[in-house]
């Protein structure tokens, strides 16, 4: 999987199966979050964290740890010293940050989208970065700053997720909800201390949390205005980022409008209108294009290309190449030399 930065260390715990909780409503999550705060362990094991991450430059002065799960990770940001240090992301992925400390000297955070803000205070304050959307924050210290970091992968919300096909999720700078920073603190400490045996309460959380950003922006109309112009460019964005972040994958249809908050109809007609070739047609040019520097690489055979980038035959594979490029893979492959 591509990243925007290292690999951290991180405590979490096996993989499991969303769809218990990912199908409840939210009173119903709520409920049986409260019975497993009252159960929920206090020990864990690490991993390395391998999903999209904030970039921090430089990396040295923070220590990282996180955890994540289907659909969704948390990770604690702690700056361990006053120099400057810059933040930034842009993904397919939602971002919710949560300020638990920071006051700066000099300093400037932006969401695209909205009006910079030089907040000097930040402790206590929330930000909401949807996907597709650039975030980058710089600080000049003057107290060490302390964030948690919510990644929410909307490809991985399930089409019946209550309000997931209604809700358009608004980016916003420096908010305040006292709903939303009591189920983030909770996910925190949970993040801190986690075991094989916390993680339906970890689950269950995070489930709360996306139902909050539901509530909090219920209402916000959904995207299809942009249809007739074909996507917008944050739509763009987020689409292609996805697509070269699965290439070897069959992406559904329905996921790819899901990510941009449009049906699958309009999708199909907004992406023609956008790159001249419809979803799939861009998917196997993309396929094709990773496969020309792979063969340039020289490191992998024509058969071993084809399967890395999910093509099951070597045949399928000489024939999407050929139908892009006029030639085979071989041939390609030994003109370069």
């Amino acid at each position: 999987m591509l990243t925007n930065s290292e690999s951290i260390c991180s405590p979490s715990f096996s993989t499991y199966d969303k769809s218990r909780i990912l199908k409840f409503p939210g009173a119903n999550a709520r409920s049986r979050l409260a019975h497993l705060e009252e159960t929920a362990p206090r020990n864990g094991q690490s991993i390395e964290m391998l999903s999209p991450t904030v970039n921090v430059t430089p990396h040295r002065v923070v220590a990282r740890r996180g955890m994540e799960w289907r659909g969704m990770g948390a990770e604690i940001v702690q700056a361990t010293s006053h120099d400057r240090v810059e933040y930034s992301f842009n993904s397919s992925k939602h971002l919710l940050v949560a300020y638990e400390q920071g006051v700066r000297r000099d300093g400037e955070s932006s969401v695209e989208g909205l009006p910079r803000s030089t907040l000097r205070d930040v402790a206590k304050k929330l930000t909401f970065v949807p996907a597709g959307h650039a975030y980058r924050e710089w600080y000049d210290p003057r107290t060490l700053t302390g964030v948690t970091y919510f990644y929410v992968d909307p490809a991985e919300l399930p089409s019946d997720f209550e309000g997931s096909e209604t809700v358009s999720l608004a980016p916003r700078l420096f908010f305040e909800d006292s709903t939303i920073w009591s189920t983030a603190a909770k996910l925190k400490q949970a993040i801190q201390s986690p075991g094989s045996e916390n993680k339906h309460y970890v689950e269950a959380l995070g489930v709360v949390l996306v139902h909050e950003l539901m509530r909090l922006n219920r209402g916000a109309p959904r995207a299809e205005a942009h249809v007739r112009g074909g996507l917008a460019a944050w739509q763009q964005r987020i689409v292609t980022a996805y697509i070269d972040e699965h290439l070897a994958e069959q992406i559904p249809l329905a996921t790819l409008a899901r990510l941009v908050r449009l049906s699958t109809y309009y999708f199909c007609r907004a992406f023609k209108q956008s790159f001249g070739v419809p979803p799939h047609r861009y998917h196997i040019k993309r396929r094709i294009e990773q496969a020309k520097i792979m063969l340039a690489g020289r490191k992998h055979s024509v058969t071993e290309v084809g399967l890395a980038l999910g093509f099951s035959e070597t045949s399928s594979f000489t024939a999407a190449f050929r139908k892009i490029t006029g030639q085979t893979p071989s041939s390609y492959h030994r003109s370069l030399g």
